[in-house]
């Protein structure tokens, strides 16, 4: 599947039904970089949308982002958990099936 680029536009749709992890993410970001391999390997699992914080500031603020990376999990439009930093795929995916 791969990962999705995800913005202002298009992030309702996107988000708005089934299983969908966000990923806020900087450029800049060290553990952002280490996480990216991670997600691709998730991405063929479940539906992983990337968001560029620098670039989708009104997002960030409307999630709270105040670290990257940010993890957000959605379910049919709706925020069900967050995670803060850089986990392994595995990790990942024991944390979405929780």
């Amino acid at each position: 599947m791969g990962i999705i680029k995800g913005n202002q536009d298009n992030f309702e749709e996107l988000t708005s039904k089934g299983t969908v992890l966000v990923d806020f993410f900087a450029t800049w970001c060290g553990p952002c970089k280490m996480l990216a391999p991670e997600l691709e390997s998730v991405s063929q699992k479940i539906t992983v949308v990337e968001i560029d914080v620098d670039e989708n500031l009104e997002l960030s603020r409307r999630f709270g982002v105040m670290s990257v990376p940010t993890l957000i999990l959605f379910k049919d439009g709706k925020e069900v958990n967050v995670n803060v930093g850089y986990m392994p795929a595995d990790e990942i995916i024991k944390w979405i099936n929780q």
